[in-house]
Parts: structure tokens; C-alpha cells; sequence
């Protein structure tokens, strides 16, 4: 058991010290575009109220104030921590190849120097801590890491992106432009955005709706040189005129005057391969 949060006992006995940490792909992530510092800051936040109202660890005893007081600043320390160690795992040679690979890398990495991070700032509320207790506190500071590492990573994978042909290769029909309405068949499709549980097409001849998942278009649209920009809007590459940034925000002006979004993990990634 992962030492409690409490006053040093009278007694010689034994607490172990509670563990935490939450972990950030931030080397993986500049080097693809996915640096972003307020967003990582802000999911290990909402992860430390999280574990503060669970209790988590032995913590259940104490009042939600100081849980609030141990959790919070532990995970984000843990989030900037891991933020200067993933720029180190990345100088190992392939450790970037694969993602998840190098997500699992990390996280048994970064939980290292987290430990000792967890027995300093846990020691600051009166715990006491016990070398015999080391490797069930790295246990439960490499579950939560790795945990964590993968929250990271899925709020910050850029898009899907569908292909054309290759030039000179045998094309075959795009499935999805046989889900065009009547008075859109034909049509060139620029852009495609989810609204509840449809989709909207933007179109040359206009726009209108079907009923479908955006997961499930993306399948079909498989043919045509576009990308998944924000998680409700597919882009015909070929549709962007125009980009317009606004602060911290990204837009892209298509054909037709339809104005798409793009999320901060797609910003780089689309500007390396040329979209603006």
C-alpha cells in the first residue's frame, strides 16, 4: 500500500507516502507539432481535483481542502517535470518512431524523478517515508503516469487525413459521394461538419445534411486529399483559400465561404505539410 497522507505517528511504525503524477508528451509532442503547455497545465488540474475528491491513495481521511492542496500542484509539478524529461527520451535513438512505444518509454522514465517528487512534497505535510516502501511507491506512481501519459497523448493526436492516389495509379470510386443528396450529386465536396448526429456538406452546388457519425465519413472519404481539422470538421484540401489565426486560434476559409476550425494539435502538422 502507497504510503497515506498524515501527521508523522508517535510511534515507529511505518506510513508509506502517497503517489501521483501526471505525465505530458511534450518532447513527442514538439516534434510534432503538439506543444501546448496551458492544455497539458490544464488536464493535470482537473486530474488533481479528480483524485482529491476520489481520496485517492489513503487520502480519504483528510479534508478536501488539503487534498485539494496535495493533489493539484503534485500533478502539475509531475506535468512540468515530464515536460524536460520526455526532451531527454527523445535523444535515444528510435524512441520517437512509435507513439505508444514511446508513450511506455516515458512514463516508466519520467515516474523516476516523479517519486522522488512525491516523497519531497508529501514529507512538507508531515508524512514520514520508508525506503522498504520505494517500490510500491514507484508502482503507484508509474500507473498513474502511464494513465496519464495516455490522456495526454489522446488530447493531443492530430486528425485523421484521407489521400488521394497516387499520380498515375488506378483510382477507384470514393464511396462517400454516393451519400450526396439528389441536388448535390456531382458536386465538388470541400468541407464536412458534424452537427449533432449529422453531418453537413459543404459543397460546389451548396450545402445540405445527412445522417451519419464523422468517424464513419472519414472511412468513405478515403480518395480525396483532405484532413480531420477539428473533431467535427473533414477538410478538402484542395477547398482552403485562405488561413486566418486570431490569437490562439486557427481557421481555415474554404470555397464557398465556410469558415473550418483547427484545433491546436493540428496547427503544425498542417502547416508542415503546406495547407497555409
Amino acid at each position: 500500500m502507497p504510503p497515506e497522507l498524515r501527521q508523522k505517528p508517535d510511534t515507529d511504525r511505518e506510513t508509506p507516502a502517497p503517489a501521483a503524477h501526471a505525465s505530458q508528451v511534450a518532447a513527442l509532442a514538439q516534434a510534432r507539432g503538439w506543444t501546448d503547455w496551458s492544455r497539458g497545465l490544464a488536464i493535470s488540474a482537473a486530474a488533481g481535483v479528480v483524485l482529491a475528491l476520489l481520496g485517492a491513495l489513503g487520502t480519504e481521511d483528510q479534508p478536501l481542502v488539503v487534498r485539494l492542496l496535495y493533489w493539484v500542484p503534485l500533478i502539475m509539478g509531475g506535468s512540468v517535470v515530464a515536460s524536460f524529461v520526455t526532451r531527454f527520451v527523445l535523444l535515444i535513438p528510435r524512441a520517437g518512431a512509435n507513439a505508444w512505444i514511446f508513450g511506455a518509454l516515458l512514463a516508466i522514465t519520467v515516474s523516476i524523478p516523479v517519486t522522488v517528487l512525491v516523497i519531497a512534497y508529501t514529507a512538507l505535510f508531515g508524512s514520514e517515508f520508508s525506503l522498504r516502501a520505494l517500490p510500491s511507491l514507484y508502482s503507484a506512481v508509474l500507473v498513474i503516469t502511464a494513465a496519464m501519459t495516455g490522456i495526454m497523448m489522446l488530447a493531443s493526436r492530430p486528425g485523421a487525413v484521407t489521400h488521394a492516389p497516387p499520380a498515375g495509379a488506378a483510382t477507384s470510386p470514393v464511396r462517400f459521394m454516393e451519400r450526396l443528396p439528389p441536388k448535390l450529386r456531382g458536386a465538388v465536396i470541400y468541407a464536412v461538419s458534424a452537427e449533432d448526429h449529422y453531418l453537413r456538406l459543404h459543397t460546389s452546388k451548396g450545402s445540405d445534411l445527412i445522417l451519419m457519425r464523422l468517424s464513419d465519413a472519414m472511412v468513405e472519404l478515403e480518395g480525396l486529399e483532405g484532413a480531420q481539422t477539428h473533431r467535427s470538421w473533414w477538410v478538402a484540401r484542395d477547398a482552403v483559400e485562405s488561413a486566418r489565426r486570431e490569437g490562439d486560434r486557427m481557421t481555415l476559409v474554404l470555397k464557398g465561404g465556410a469558415e473550418a476550425p483547427v484545433s491546436r494539435p493540428n496547427v503544425k502538422p498542417l502547416r508542415d505539410s503546406g495547407w497555409y
